[in-house]
């Protein structure tokens, strides 16, 4: 199937890719890998594609100020293969292998798959179980967004409709920082039935400060603070009998399916945070 007609201009600058944003039904191009399809099944039909690949210093990764950021067009496969990663955001190292196959990591970029949105993919998810935050510019100038007010639906974020996600950025971690994630996809690469990324700190024999966040389970990636609770208090069994999701059966699985592997998830994931503490 092929698109719907459309215009396509290319962005120098984000001065203009702001600007062209205020044009009628505009859409942002980065890597492509979620927007072209649904280009293809005419499940989205802009009226002008703007192409931002050619605006300079958006693909960085560095660490600044306690918090590691990186930029909006900085492709999976760099931040896969990213020293800086690894040692300072280790949930999102954990993460990359699992997010498509190498082709769409060599193409696909961090800002584009935060500001899609898709509530079965990992990024939205980490960013959440970080307390991590957006980077976002619009004709305004640039404002910070928290993960945890960003997500509002399906496919729908807090950005501004002439808004730019320019970077994202997670606190950097320490040597008391303990992570988990874990994910069951019928296929390697494929959107996940049930996953969950979490944080967390390493607090004597237990932990403190947990966060889990699930994915495919519901609109926007989900926390569970009652289940956090109980983790935290050492509790395994308890904190999978408090899991307070609702997930909706689909093509992949039943609710009832996702719920029961939402618990075995957690169970993977406490046992990678516990066995990271000791």
């Amino acid at each position: 199937m092929k698109p719907a007609p459309f215009a396509y201009k290319k962005a120098r600058t984000l001065e203009e890719a702001v600007a062209l944003l205020g044009e009628k039904d505009a859409r942002l191009l980065a890597g492509g890998q979620s927007l072209i399809a649904t280009l293809n099944m005419r499940l989205s039909s802009p009226s002008l594609l703007i192409d931002i690949n050619g605006i300079g210093g958006l693909d960085g990764i560095s660490v600044k100020g306690g918090m590691v950021e990186i930029g909006a067009l900085a492709r999976h496969v760099q931040a896969e293969r990213s020293d800086v990663v690894a040692k300072n955001a280790p949930l999102i190292a954990r993460a990359m292998p699992h997010i498509g196959h190498p082709a769409i990591r060599n193409r696909g970029t961090l800002g584009g798959s935060i500001a899609f949105a898709d509530p079965a993919a990992e990024l939205p998810a980490c960013l959440l179980a970080l307390d991590g935050e957006v980077e976002a510019t619009g004709p305004k100038g640039k404002r910070t967004i928290k993960a945890q007010d960003f997500f509002n639906g399906l496919f729908e974020t807090a950005l501004g409709p002439q808004e730019v996600l320019t970077a994202i950025r997670v606190p950097a971690a320490a040597k008391d920082t303990r992570v988990g994630f874990a994910e069951l996809a019928r296929r390697h690469g494929d959107y996940a039935i049930v996953g969950l990324a979490a944080s967390g700190r390493g607090d004597g024999k237990g932990l403190a400060d947990v966060r889990l966040a699930f994915f495919g389970v519901g609109n926007t990636p989900l926390r569970v603070k009652k289940a956090e609770a109980a983790l935290t208090a050492g509790n395994i069994d308890a904190a999978v009998n408090a899991l307070e999701l609702e997930p909706h059966d689909d093509v992949q699985a039943t609710a009832k399916v996702k719920k029961h592997l939402a618990g075995v998830l957690l169970r993977r994931v406490a046992k990678q945070l516990l066995e990271a503490r000791a």
